[in-house]
């Protein structure tokens, strides 16, 4: 007999938008939906919607050692397709592991849930994990958007982050490739990230990142060298927009920033003009002051 269960929980209900169509087994143990049952692995088939594809071989290996000695603590969960068949929605790491340390069984919550709702369950039960790169957490925030249909105020509802944490994720995306790969092998910070979309172009962006890696650049120093790059394309552009340099004043000033070893500018007016030399620091100020006393 079919048994049918609305007591899904607050909370739930909105996740689970089937919850009339619970198929139970017909055996003396039925599995209900909702309650903590054992469940033969062979009963289990991967979850197709899981947003995570990399696991550190070692990392699985260790935690089927420990689920060998300890067992399961905290069981996976898994959606009924039918008579003695499941589909796992999220534990997926847990799931191999147990396979691996050669269990017949394993301990499983069971619900019910359509594609969709399998999914958005998926996915944010992937993003509460700690150790998830920053490009798995964007494109695990990119699915939700694009696939379960959410925005960025109902998915931080979802995952309990603020929407200002997850725009800043989801801008990764527009980085080039070879940077977001950087990001996810850890060779950068998200905080490198986040200061090379301060950058323009895709050129720049990879220029430095380059840069990053050779020199093994702080966030902050990183920071410095985009704002340079904001600097000298705000000059650059008031120089386009008003009365061009001629090519006596260009020479001049390429002169002067090789003698000073800091950027010069010659500024024209009306009657007369300024030089302008800048500075970083004070011990850089000295030694410009230095120069002009020789």
């Amino acid at each position: 007999m079919s048994i049918k269960r609305n007591a899904l929980g607050k909370g739930l209900s909105a996740l689970l938008e089937n919850a009339d169509t619970d198929i139970t087994s017909k055996s003396e143990d039925a599995k209900v939906v909702g309650a903590i049952s054992t469940i033969p692995v062979s009963q289990i088939e991967a979850n197709p919607f899981q947003p995570r594809t990399d696991f550190e071989a070692q990392a699985l290996l260790d935690l089927a050692n420990s689920i060998r000695e300890q067992g399961i603590i905290q069981p996976v969960t898994v959606r009924k397709m039918g008579y003695d068949k499941y589909q796992l929605i999220s534990g997926e790491r847990r799931f191999r592991a147990s396979q691996m340390a050669g269990l017949t069984a394993i301990p499983a919550y069971i619900r019910v849930a359509n594609d969709q709702a399998m999914l958005e369950m998926a996915l944010v039960e992937n993003i509460q994990r700690e150790n998830l790169n920053a490009i798995e957490v964007a494109l695990s925030y990119k699915r939700l958007i694009e696939e379960c249909n959410l925005t960025q105020e109902e998915m931080s509802k979802r995952v309990g982050k603020d929407r200002s944490s997850i725009t800043n994720y989801l801008r990764l995306l527009k980085l080039p490739a070879e940077i977001q790969a950087g990001i996810r092998d850890g060779k950068i910070s998200m905080g490198h990230a986040r200061a090379l979309l301060a950058l323009d172009s895709e050129a720049r962006q990879v220029a430095a990142y380059k840069q990053i890696l050779a020199e093994s650049l702080s966030v902050r120093d990183v920071e410095e060298l985009t704002r340079n790059v904001s600097t000298y394309k705000k000059l650059i552009a008031k120089n386009a927009s008003g009365k061009k340099k001629n090519d006596g004043d260009q020479d001049l000033e390429n002169q002067l920033q090789n003698l000073f070893s800091s950027k010069v500018e010659l500024q024209r007016g009306a009657k007369g003009g300024k030089i302008v030399i800048s500075f970083k620091t004070e011990e850089d100020l000295k030694r410009i002051l230095n120069i002009i006393e020789l």
